[in-house]
């Protein structure tokens, strides 16, 4: 037998015995590390939204990085930036600043797609607008990095401390790879976002074709006319489309 096969004969479990890969434990904090990480890509990966792998990102950051007290996620446009999950409000209000100034580390990881880290917002001479008025709030320690897959950038996770230099360099080589992490798992979630509106976008499309080829048989129309007909109710009781198909489905008519 090849020698990577006998390996993994070896290491095969016993059939009879149950599931131990959630109780396994070891001595090696890396590796009591490495499995606490895997563990997290498994629990975002479950996540079905992209809002609710946003919120479930911040959370788990709460908890996984040494010396983070609160998350939150920042996205961009051409021109805005916004915070769209965050474990507080604390959060929200000291990003506000970040948006009004136009600097802070979430914005720069967002521009330059590096990591930021300070311990001493007040004092830091990048950010003197921003880092002011955050330590006003009662923040002075900040690690921000860039959420991304392979082909797109999401935004940028940012965590929040009240304590100075609370975060070490373990503090950012563990957000690094949680924000891997975490940038694959909302590359999934938009994933399924985009194929659920797609597939309720066509649904809706099949709907609106039974509803004009009822009106079609029922009037007489051809297909053109009868689409006429199906807009033409739905603008006037200010109804969607889709809704003024349903109807025409189940009754055979259109309110007008």
């Amino acid at each position: 037998m090849p020698e990577t096969e006998r390996v993994v004969d070896e290491m095969a479990p016993d059939e009879d015995a149950p599931p131990s890969a959630a109780t396994v434990e070891t001595t090696d904090p890396d590796v009591d590390l490495a499995l606490s990480l895997a563990e997290v890509a498994r629990d975002l990966s479950s996540e079905d939204t992209v809002h609710s792998a946003l919120t479930r990102i911040c959370e788990i950051a709460v908890d996984t990085v040494d010396g983070c007290t609160a998350a939150g996620v920042t996205v961009a446009g051409p021109d805005w930036y916004r915070t769209p999950a965050a474990t507080e409000e604390l959060v929200r209000e000291v990003d506000r600043y970040q948006y009004e100034t136009g600097e802070g580390p979430c914005v720069d990881a967002l521009r330059e797609h590096v990591v930021f880290r300070t311990g001493d917002l007040a004092a830091d001479p990048r950010w003197p607008l921003f880092g002011e008025k955050a330590a006003a709030l009662g923040v002075n320690s900040m690690l921000s990095f860039r959420l991304f897959n392979d082909e797109d950038t999401f935004g940028s996770l940012n965590l929040y401390a009240q304590e100075h230099d609370a975060f070490s360099d373990r503090s950012v080589d563990i957000g690094a790879v949680f924000a891997a992490h975490a940038g694959l798992a909302l590359g999934h979630a938009q994933d399924r976002d985009t194929a659920r509106n797609l597939e309720q976008a066509l649904d809706s499309n099949r709907r609106v074709g039974m509803a004009i080829g009822i009106l079609m048989a029922r009037h007489q129309l051809d297909e053109h006319a009868a689409f006429a007909l199906l807009r033409g109710a739905s603008q006037h009781a200010n109804r969607k489309l889709r809704v003024v198909a349903e109807e025409v489905i189940a009754t055979g008519e259109v309110s007008r």
